[in-house]
């Protein structure tokens, strides 16, 4: 008998976050947790306004959810199935029940989801991001940075050869760019990234805006840098085109509906010769640890989204020096999450069955 509860909650960020499409200081979310025969998984919807989810449609979603028809929490293709198609849309909520339905199956076979997966263990090097912001914020930020091997900088502004200017003042760290669709035109897109090629940058992400194909298609013939897909790359079918645009696809949970697709995703960009990135919105430490156990099928990781904000309910896999090491744990590997001691903002709801 499946039981689903579910908490709106905000999250506060420690620091105002600005890129190419605007500036933020909190981001909504909802917390998830599913329970079966005693055991529970835990999950969340991280929804930035500009992605168009919010806590009321969230939880309008969730209300909906009704998984009483389901026997068998390891039927996972049937469940999320289900869930897919009760409403379109509504990726991050419905990741939300995805993660804490691995979480809970995970536990349930005494696993890391890692395993579940058939995936090695593998210690990842995580990105920290670094926001549009003033050349004295920005040497600030760098400098907190400081046990980080990579830095992803956010551009697309009008102020970018200062932002890099003063990240070069600090550390001559291999960056990655993410413009944000920022870059509108595509002569000068190209002039950039050869600019940040000799700045020691990995890859682009999302030079352009995401409906620009024909100057996509152009800019990735191009360009000296791989160019990585992240607007522009959504859920399972844009992955089978992605490579006319991109050389490397961005999979977020809060994309992708959660981690059965993002699985799917990854396995099949690396299969026609794309490079995979595993990114994340503003979150806990809950979908940062689903996230992370997808690891070793990425050539780049950033999963920093946890860092940034100051309320984390959660605690998952440690971050030293920059790497996330896995804990072992089962499921998506939080370490001892408390419900009942989470607390409730803009009410609670428990929902579904018991059958």
């Amino acid at each position: 008998m499946f039981s689903l509860s579910f908490k709106p909650y905000t999250l506060q960020k420690k620091h105002v976050f600005r890129i190419a499409g605007g500036a933020r200081t909190s981001t909504p979310a909802v917390l998830v947790r599913l329970r079966f025969e005693g055991v529970e998984g835990f999950g969340e919807a991280s929804m930035p306004p500009r992605y168009g989810e919010s806590i009321a449609t969230a939880t309008d979603f969730l209300q909906r959810v009704d998984l009483s028809p389901f026997r068998d929490p390891f039927n996972t293709e049937e469940i999320l199935h289900y869930v897919d198609k009760l409403a379109p849309g509504n990726p991050a909520v419905k990741a939300s029940v995805d993660i804490a339905l691995h979480d809970l199956i995970g536990k349930m076979l005494h696993l890391p989801l890692r395993s579940y997966f058939g995936l090695p263990q593998k210690e990842l090097p995580t990105s920290k991001t670094i926001g549009i912001d003033t050349a004295d914020i920005i040497r600030e930020r760098v400098r907190e940075a400081g046990n980080f091997r990579f830095l992803k900088i956010k551009l697309g502004g009008d102020n970018d050869r200062e932002i890099i200017n003063a990240v070069r003042e600090e550390t001559d760290k291999p960056l990655y760019i993410d413009a944000n669709q920022g870059w509108k035109n595509r002569e000068e897109a190209l002039e950039k990234i050869a600019w940040l090629r000799e700045e020691n940058t990995v890859f682009i992400e999302q030079p352009m805006p995401k409906n620009a194909l024909s100057d996509m298609e152009w800019l990735a013939a191009r360009s000296p840098l791989p160019i990585v897909g992240d607007e522009g790359i959504q859920r399972f079918p844009d992955v089978m085109s992605a490579g006319n645009y991109y050389h490397a696809i961005n999979i977020k949970l809060m994309k992708s509906t959660g981690l059965r697709e993002a699985y799917k995703m990854a396995v099949t960009a690396r299969a026609m010769g794309l490079r995979v990135m595993l990114g994340c919105m503003s979150e806990t430490s809950c979908a940062i640890a689903a996230a992370s156990q997808l690891g070793a099928l990425a050539d780049w990781i950033d999963l920093d989204g946890n860092l940034g904000i100051k309320n984390d309910p959660f605690s998952g896999p440690a971050l030293q020096n920059g790497i996330i090491t896995p804990n072992g744990i089962a499921g998506v590997g939080l370490v001892k999450p408390d419900w009942d001691k989470i607390e409730i903002e803009n009410g609670d709801r428990t929902i579904g069955r018991k059958t």
